[in-house]
């Protein structure tokens, strides 16, 4: 623990620096060992979902509470966009908040506010809780130091946010662009062409705006190919995958491997 009131963010102070960083988004897995085993394989941070996983704040609550003195920093990805559905989530101990759908500097701005205590939003006021670790201290440094390490990062997954970028990211306190591709393709009528030169040239456009403002772009990719392509491309927050589909791919390797005629026959339990 530092000396400050609150644990610090590593992660953004990397990715502030110009850095990259590497984690991993959770849709189903939300057991006790998550935190541990992600940070021994080397997670830095995990965006745990609760958009399309179907998991309510408690479970979100016990992964924060799992990864306190740990070396990885929980972020959440929120159903929508509206302060009930953000700030509790900061308050039950989430050191950053990724929001879907995010179209206009509008919303960006909104968004930020709701993430943020006073001066610099409008997020209400509640200490000695989850957030800061159920500790006594300066609720005045406390405030602070949460609003230098809150994490917010907008998802950007439509033609029209694409469109919107720039003023997306020109917005003080979105600190990440983030690309939803499937989303997105979706949204241009080219539904998981993701070399389609359409996409191609929206990543660019989002990871241009990211840049201009000094900002990291970050995605989602499902194979380490797809992660070293779009790093080539300029995006430095990085998700390898989910806690599903690596499971899943992990097995199904594994078992077809096994399978094979040449594989079979191999000494037995007795042997």
């Amino acid at each position: 623990m530092s000396a400050g009131a609150l644990r610090p963010n590593p992660v953004l102070a990397r990715l502030q620096a110009g850095g990259t960083a590497y984690g991993m988004m959770a849709f189903e897995f939300f057991t006790p060992g998550l935190m541990a085993i992600l940070a021994e394989a080397g997670a830095e941070w995990v965006v745990l979902d609760m958009e399309h996983s179907g998991a309510g704040i408690d479970s979100m609550k016990a992964q924060f509470a799992a990864a306190r003195g740990l070396d990885i920093v929980p972020f959440v990805r929120v159903p929508g966009t509206a302060y009930h559905l953000i700030a509790p989530l900061l308050d039950a101990g989430a050191h950053g908040i990724m929001v879907p759908m995010v179209e206009t500097r509008e919303q960006a701005e909104q968004i930020a506010a709701w993430c943020r205590y006073a001066p610099d939003g409008v997020r209400g006021l509640a200490f000695g809780m989850a957030h800061d670790d159920y500790r006594a201290g300066d609720v005045v440094q406390k405030m602070r130091e949460a609003n230098a390490r809150t994490v917010v990062i907008a998802l950007i997954e439509t033609a029209t946010g694409i469109a919107n970028a720039e003023a997306i990211m020109a917005v003080p306190g979105i600190d990440i662009g983030w690309l939803g591709h499937f989303d997105l393709t979706a949204t241009m009528g080219i539904t998981g062409q993701f070399d389609h030169p359409d996409f191609l040239a929206a990543a660019a456009t989002l990871a241009d705006a990211c840049a201009k403002h000094g900002k990291p772009a970050g995605i989602l990719a499902g194979t380490v190919a797809m992660a070293e392509a779009f790093r080539a491309r300029g995006f430095r927050c990085l998700s390898y995958g989910t806690d599903i589909g690596l499971l899943q791919s992990a097995l199904s390797a594994g078992l077809a491997h096994l399978r094979k005629p040449s594989t079979e026959g191999g000494l037995s339990c007795g042997d």
